[in-house]
């Protein structure tokens, strides 16, 4: 199962698992889920492209329909930020979804920028070290989630996406632009042009832990 959200990350993974995959066995099934978040007047539109896309690929998928970025918007979030809640949600509607389809990969779409910048999310608002990691597994071993993309750079992937006309969607969230994970992208970016290498060198950082040298228990 793959998630897939419209934006050229996750356009681009469903293409390439979907095309001649040379160093790896292509998967027997392969289903591509769009979580429709019910941002009104919005999604519906997002959604019927994507069916469009999807039946003139041939590839097999899923529109779930819910209420999820309204009820992160809502008050019964009583986090700052609604970006928690959506995407604790939306990941356990995905979980759900793929053992209804007897699906026991889910695949998404994360980046390498999305690793350093979580990265940085969790240091600066969360107060931990942590990130995503390319494979993990779920329910004592049920579900394997992993990360294909985790080691391309954002910028790849929209160029590919641009070249091979992926019909890319805008964000429908209405706080998508002012979210700290906003801030961050635009925060690495100001500091990539200042000290070029600089993203590549926080995710080289990753691999070079010295634990003796950290304040740890």
């Amino acid at each position: 199962m793959v998630g897939v959200s419209g934006g050229a990350d996750s356009l681009t993974l469903i293409k390439l698992l979907n095309g001649p995959l040379l160093f790896v066995p292509k998967p027997e099934f392969i289903i591509a889920v769009y979580v429709d978040l019910g941002f009104e007047g919005v999604n519906g539109n997002q959604s019927q492209c994507l069916v469009k896309y999807f039946q003139e690929e041939g590839y097999a998928h899923h529109i779930e329909k819910t209420n999820i970025g309204p009820l992160a918007h809502s008050d019964y979030n009583r986090k700052a930020s609604p970006c928690f809640l959506c995407s604790r949600l939306r990941r356990k509607r995905l979980f759900e979804l793929a053992r209804d389809y007897r699906c026991n990969k889910l695949a998404l779409a994360h980046n390498k920028d999305d690793v350093i910048e979580t990265l940085l999310l969790n240091i600066f608002f969360a107060r931990q070290i942590s990130t995503m990691v390319p494979y993990q597994t779920y329910f004592k071993g049920e579900f394997n989630l992993i990360r294909p993309l985790a080691y391309i750079e954002e910028s790849l992937l929209k160029r590919f996406a641009k070249e091979a006309q992926l019909p890319v969607l805008e964000s429908p969230c209405p706080t998508a632009e002012n979210s700290k994970r906003k801030y961050i992208k635009d925060l690495l970016k100001q500091l990539e042009i200042d000290h070029r290498g600089l993203k590549e060198n926080i995710f080289k950082s990753m691999k070079h832990v010295k634990p003796d040298h950290l304040l740890v228990k």
